[in-house]
């Protein structure tokens, strides 16, 4: 199955990034991860989106992106099917 981009951003010590990766490697979703905690642009993006917490996912769609922050397994499935989350 082939999913939009998707692009995670996290930081150092995170559980609810932990939680993320690991539900998005279930789903056999591809992310890339950029590191808000060393680099200072992704981090002003994050904030110019309106999110203070992490990780924040953001969702290539084709027209707008979506975009949550904090672990978010029902939002997950939305996107990338209902098999299980943990």
């Amino acid at each position: 199955m082939t999913h939009p981009a998707v692009t995670v951003y996290s930081k150092k010590p995170c559980v609810q990034c932990d939680a993320t990766f690991r539900s998005l490697d279930k789903k056999d979703v591809t992310y890339t991860v950029v590191d808000i905690g060393t680099d200072t642009t992704a981090l002003n993006y994050v904030r110019s989106l309106g999110h203070m917490q992490a990780p924040v996912v953001v969702v290539e769609t084709g027209t707008e992106p979506v975009h949550w922050s904090g672990f978010n397994p029902h939002l997950i499935n939305f996107h990338f099917g209902e098999s299980q989350v943990a």
